[in-house]
């Protein structure tokens, strides 16, 4: 009988890339993202050369699954630093014209977890919860705690994400002055939100409240066309260290409960789905959105504004 050499095996099969590789596709993932995106992928890049080290094994993969799963307590955590791996070895495959890269996925699989269906979302934002931040923002000013410019700045983005349910970081941080004059010259106003701005990258139109427009207002004056309106992490730092308390959870508000209380409270006043979908982007990556609709702004606004018209926050 002829000897034969045992054939490599997965087990045993060791592939390299350089550092300047990772730190390359790296930089590429980031293009576009937000500051909190580009954060999660430069963690997941670190963790990826720490575990590897420039050689691609099925032992140094292991190790990185193992270390990912015992230190993030969040599956959405796990999924963004595993699914960076999984990608970066398809890169790598097609970099290198090696499809052996590709098979190493096969060890960073996720266990698969028995999900528990929630009838009820555990984070509500009710009418009186935002109603209670703008007053804690006012009450703030009035005891020398805030001054004038900051107080009007913070219950403008209050009023103008509970009213719309942008979304903070994506959206309204990107919000210039210019286009908030544009769309306050048309008899039925409405925001034009620029693709670059969307989460998804959806150009979209958001009707102006008038107490959104009340609001907005003071903050255009002086402020060159390019120039941001929104303050978002002048306001983050201050709600986190104020911890405002919430109605209906034991928590403090966050701005994320801004985007909450909109779709939360869209159901209470019945707001056309199809409009709200729009508006806040949120469920329109169907065929019927990417080829079949595109509402005119004056629809929006006309939609829009039969639901929210007599919704005031506030006295």
């Amino acid at each position: 009988m002829r000897y034969r050499e045992p054939e490599e095996g997965i087990a045993t099969l060791e592939l390299a890339f350089d550092h300047s590789e990772l730190t390359s596709y790296t930089e590429f993932r980031k293009t576009g993202l937000t500051r909190k995106s580009c954060e999660w992928i430069d963690r997941a890049s670190r963790a990826f050369w720490l575990s590897t080290e420039g050689t691609i094994s099925k032992t140094r993969l292991d190790n990185l699954r193992e270390k990912t799963l015992a230190k993030y307590a969040s599956e959405w955590s796990k999924g963004k630093v595993l699914t960076f791996a999984v990608a970066f070895l398809k890169y790598l495959a097609k970099t290198h014209l090696d499809p052996r890269y590709r098979v190493f996925d096969l060890f960073l699989e996720r266990p698969r977890n028995l999900k528990v269906r929630k009838n009820v979302t555990s984070r509500i934002a009710t009418k009186e919860d935002i109603e209670g931040v703008i007053a804690y923002i006012w009450n703030a000013h009035h005891n020398g705690e805030l001054d004038a410019a900051r107080a009007k700045q913070y219950a403008a983005f209050t009023i103008f994400g509970a009213f719309t349910g942008q979304r903070c970081m994506a959206t309204m941080m990107k919000l210039t002055a210019g286009q908030f004059r544009e769309s306050l010259k048309a008899k039925k106003p409405v925001l034009r939100v620029e693709s670059h701005q969307d989460k998804i990258r959806m150009e979209h139109y958001v009707p102006l409240h008038p107490q959104v427009i009340e609001s907005i207002r003071p903050l255009l004056a002086g402020k060159k066309g390019y120039e941001a309106v929104f303050h978002y992490g002048s306001f983050w730092m201050w709600v986190k260290r104020r911890k405002i308390p919430m109605s209906r959870f034991s928590g403090h508000f966050v701005l994320g409960d801004l985007r909450k209380f909109t779709e939360q409270y869209g159901d209470t006043i019945g707001w056309d789905q199809s409009n709200r979908a729009y508006i806040m982007t949120h469920g329109v990556s169907g065929i019927d959105w990417k080829h079949y609709k595109h509402p005119l702004p004056e629809n929006v606004y006309d939609v829009y504004m039969k639901y929210w018209r007599v919704v005031r926050l506030g006295a």
